[in-house]
């Protein structure tokens, strides 16, 4: 693998519920667990967002008893890339081979109908790229159309944060749509863990879903296999 290969990190910068006092935005451990990977290999990454600048947390993802949370966001190169982003629109995608959606509720209302995202998704994966999501990122990739005017998702095989999972949390009246009735929707082939809340991924050729917070690190550890064994 060329060395020189740049990931783009994308998160929220939309941090209202409609009737919930307290913050949503990025889940840091979507961000932090699937750098953990790339950090390993020493790949340079950039983060982004629709807006850019500081990059909300959501207020319930900020774990001390999580040590990779912990290790990066004390880490100062980290945490100014992650308060610095850059602006989507601004980004060039030649620059990148790996694009990854990091979730947090906050992305149902500013990924899946963002122009530059579609944009930005579409070149890198028709330039042999990675496309990868997890959680509600998986929201990013609803409305990405390729070059033939088909759908990114169509018929491919995804996972994303699921209904139950929604329900559990207490938050499926909240969003503005349930990313697994939507993947559906979208002709996506949908499938989920038997259990709640445990690492699951699914992988169709370049493009790498993770279903909840717990399978950041897994998306991260596949996304590099499979760069690996180009």
């Amino acid at each position: 693998m060329d060395p020189t290969y740049r990931t783009l990190i994308v998160c929220t910068n939309h941090t209202d519920f409609p009737t919930k006092s307290y913050k949503t935005g990025l889940w840091l451990s979507e961000a932090t667990h699937f750098y953990d990977e790339l950090a390993d290999r020493n790949l340079p990454y950039d983060f982004a967002s629709p807006n850019g600048g500081a990059i909300p947390l959501d207020e319930k993802s900020i774990d001390r008893r999580d040590t990779i949370n912990e290790k990066w966001y004390h880490n100062p190169a980290f945490r100014s890339k992650l308060e610095n982003s850059l602006r989507l629109d601004e980004i060039d995608p030649a620059r990148y081979q790996i694009i990854y959606f990091a979730g947090g509720h906050g992305t149902m209302w500013d990924f899946p109908n963002n122009e530059a995202i579609q944009r930005i998704t579409r070149q890198i994966y028709e330039h042999g790229g990675m496309v990868a999501a997890v959680c509600h990122g998986v929201s990013a990739l609803l409305n990405v159309k390729l070059s033939d005017g088909s759908f990114l998702l169509d018929k491919r095989q995804v996972t994303g944060f699921s209904n139950m999972e929604e329900k559990l949390v207490r938050l499926d009246e909240e969003v503005p749509f349930l990313l697994e009735d939507a993947l559906r929707q979208k002709n996506a082939l949908y499938s989920k863990s038997l259990i709640p809340f445990v690492p699951y991924i699914e992988v169709d050729d370049r493009l790498v879903t993770g279903q909840n917070p717990l399978s950041a690190r897994k998306v991260g550890r596949k996304v590099l296999e499979e760069m690996y064994e180009k």
